[in-house]
């Protein structure tokens, strides 16, 4: 019974993991929640009134959320600089509040200068959304000139409590957070491994589910790597460590999305293409389950369940019955242990060697030393390998990038500080003719449909969920507030719950934290004793008209359309794809060592932007549908680059290490035209009128071909990094069409 409740415990944790890597979220809800709960409790205490209780509320959830540097020291300055912004926000609030065009006038001005700030870092932004927010506060509890001393109170409460429950009651450190991260990052891989034994086993009809499922995880995995990859240099002590868990990371998903390939094509007519791990809707590769009596099939079913365990169990375990595991995995990777099988069914089996050698590697580098006392020849020399890794990564200093930032009104920070505050001085307009008391929720909806955007389109589809969000908060509120309207302490406490909720909620989805905010404000109008169905109607037009003033100076102030920053993150994404694809064929062809992984991360990162902001030409409801198709096919092949690019710079960088991988300067001639294809591309999408052509030519797979017969399968140059240029040939290709770029006539 203990042992199955720790199993239970076990699973639950790893659940929880999976689901919000880092805890981040949790962390974000509960520090919220906990600062808005002890301001209210000491007010409470204080015997302060409601209006009071509903102004530290506010204050203290700005306090909380504003703040995102990630070391604690910057939390603590820009906390302590927060304070003096927020009162003098409220002090001209309230000062200005009986002079309409001098109030509006300086609220446009201070919606300019908190968008300007976002371009001196997280700590610009924190005093620009405190400023704001304040501000916002004070017209929205009616602040007096005479009230201001009993608001200062408030706001100093409020800050406090903040800073208490931020580095006292629920603390963060960076190098927990990478911990969590780690955890996250091994309970997602084995939910990976897990989808795989699911589409190994799927019948004809749960295929699709099936692979659906493994691009999922696929997708939640490199998510995850990507987090970490933003924590290294704060969480770790140094260097050489940084690089050594990012190495482990990346070999480890690499590993896990090859083995996903690998059982796809097992089970397939033919070798499973890339582009088919990437793009939803992508064709199901005709198959049949692998036979159910076979032994090798119900061995390969056994060590996927096996590997799965591997990657659960802790870091710190070890004993003969894992050693018994992991030794059986990884001598997969020795020609000899492979039992009699297919050809495509042994790669698999090559696959799960590689992915526990890679697990092998994680568990040192997350715990320290292993048991060695039990390995197999195949298991110590995996070791000598990693060790040899190890001793090769350099903790010498990174090179400085510096990058061209355009100036004026073409610096995006400028430009999206014009357009909110055109926006907002339509939405002050517009919002007095609907309310003279309440014009702010119209501006307050313009503000927040420019954060974190960049594009029209981007702020067409935040202002849409946001009202929908709205207007589905709105019913909740108008049900809540009969519920609970009379009991105070009862309707504080769902708006604790709402706003946990909402922060829990936001980076999966937009509307259903609209939603929550909406049904908050709904109880705290409630609290102050204007509650009316009147109101909450009010606030969803006030909603559409910010959204709407948005949009428009969006559209007419400095424009910048979904065409124009696709285009140009596209070329950052191909830039990117072809410094890393150039840098790791050079080294394989035998040319100097680079850090190719922070490349490959670099490329990742460009590739995260470009899918975001492709979100309005995705989005379900667009009617470009043909636009909407060409976007996700194009996403998808830059996927499958990005993969192949990863693999080719992480077999670059194991070069100085492992006797089966030497340079060869044969690849140098695949390497040319795979980077003159990009180049081709980038011009043609900066520049429609470029004459170029994409060049085709013989298959890179050609140099598969020994140069002396009976060679081994793994000569001087592996048939996997053949394969993976030969794969990254054929996706640069296949971008030429959806992008409209021509194609030169093969040469002869």
């Amino acid at each position: 019974m203990k042992a199955a409740g720790q199993s239970v415990r076990a699973r639950l944790r790893d659940g929880v993991a999976a689901s919000d890597p880092g805890l981040l979220r949790l962390a974000a809800g509960l520090r919220t929640v906990g600062a808005i709960a002890l301001t209210i409790t000491v007010l409470g205490l204080l015997g302060s009134d409601v209006t009071h209780l509903v102004a530290g509320a506010m204050a203290a959830m700005v306090a909380t959320f504003a703040i995102r540097e990630k070391q604690r020291g910057q939390q603590a300055v820009t906390l302590a600089l927060g304070l003096p912004v927020a009162l003098a926000s409220v002090t001209l609030g309230a000062v200005l509040s009986s002079r309409v065009v001098g109030g509006d006038a300086f609220f446009v001005v201070l919606i300019f200068c908190a968008v300007y700030g976002r371009r001196f870092g997280d700590r610009g932004t924190a005093l620009g959304l405190i400023g704001f927010q304040t501000y916002f506060l004070s017209l929205f509890v009616g602040v007096a000139v005479s009230g201001l001393p009993e608001l200062y109170g408030v706001l100093g409460i409020a800050f406090a409590s903040s800073a208490l429950v931020r580095f006292v009651l629920v603390p963060e450190t960076p190098a927990g957070i990478l911990e969590r991260l780690r955890e996250a990052f091994r309970a997602r891989l084995a939910q990976l491994v897990s989808a795989q034994v699911d589409l190994l086993d799927a019948g004809p009809d749960e295929l699709e589910k099936a692979l659906e499922d493994v691009r999922d995880g696929t997708a939640r995995l490199h998510e995850t790597a990507m987090m970490i990859q933003g924590r290294l240099e704060e969480g770790t002590a140094d260097k050489a460590t940084a690089r050594l868990l990012q190495r482990r990371i990346a070999d480890a998903e690499i590993a896990a999305e090859r083995l996903g390939l690998l059982l796809l094509t097992a089970r397939s007519a033919e070798r499973a293409d890339t582009l088919t791990m990437h793009l939803p809707g992508a064709p199901v590769p005709a198959g049949t389950p692998l036979p159910e009596r076979d032994e090798a099939t119900a061995t390969l079913r056994r060590d996927l369940d096996a590997l799965r365990m591997l990657v659960l169990r802790p870091v710190s375990e070890n004993g003969t019955a894992l050693s018994h595991v992991r030794n059986r995995l990884i001598g997969y990777r020795d020609e000899d242990n492979l039992p009699a099988a297919p050809t495509v069914v042994q790669d698999v089996f090559r696959g799960v060697g590689e992915a526990a050698r890679a697990v092998l590697g994680l568990r040192i580098a997350l715990g320290g030393a292993q048991d060695e006392s039990d390995d197999t020849p195949a298991t110590a020399r995996s070791r000598e390998e990693l060790d040899a890794e190890d001793a090769a990564i350099d903790a010498g200093e990174d090179e400085d990038r510096e990058d061209d930032e355009a100036t004026g009104l073409r610096r995006p920070t400028t430009r999206a500080a014009v357009q909110v505050a055109v926006g907002s001085s339509l939405a002050i307009v517009g919002g007095e003719f609907l309310s003279s008391q309440r014009w702010y929720w119209a501006v307050l909806t313009c503000w927040i449909v420019f954060i974190n955007t960049a594009s029209t389109g981007e702020i067409l589809v935040k202002g849409y969920r946001r009202l929908v969000g709205t207007v589905l908060g709105v019913v909740a509120g108008i049900v809540l507030a009969g519920l609970v309207g009379q009991h105070t302490w009862t309707a504080f406490a769902l708006v604790l719950v709402f706003v946990f909720a909402m922060f829990y909620t936001a980076p999966l989805s937009y509307t259903l934290m609209s939603f929550f905010v909406t049904a908050a404000l709904g109880l705290l109008y409630t609290l102050l004793h204007t509650y009316t169905f009147s109101v909450l109607v009010l606030r969803v037009e006030e909603t559409a008209l910010g959204a709407a003033c948005g949009i428009v100076a969006a559209a007419f102030v400095l424009p910048v359309h979904t065409h124009r920053r696709t285009n140009d993150l596209l070329v950052t994404v191909l830039d990117r794809l072809g410094d890393v694809t150039e840098t790791a064929v050079d080294q394989l062809s035998g040319g100097p060592p680079v850090d190719l992984l922070d490349q490959a991360r670099d490329l990742d990162q460009a590739l995260a932007d470009l899918r975001a902001a492709t979100q309005p030409l995705t989005h379900p409801v667009t009617p470009l549908r043909a636009r909407r198709d060409t976007a996700r096919y194009v996403v998808a092949l830059l996927e499958s680059c990005a993969y192949h690019a990863r693999s080719l710079a992480a077999t670059a960088e194991l070069l100085p290490t492992h006797p089966s991988i030497a340079a060869d300067p044969r690849l140098r001639r695949a390497g040319r035209r795979i980077a003159h294809n990009i180049g081709a591309i980038a011009a043609r999408l900066a520049d429609e009128q470029a004459p170029v052509e994409i060049e085709t030519g013989p298959s890179i797979a050609s140099l598969l071909e020994p140069d002396v017969p009976g060679s081994p399968r793994y000569g001087r140059i592996t048939d996997r990094v053949l394969r993976h240029l030969q794969r990254l040939d054929e996706t640069v290709a296949g971008l030429a069409r959806p992008l409209g770029v021509p194609v030169a006539e093969p040469r002869r």
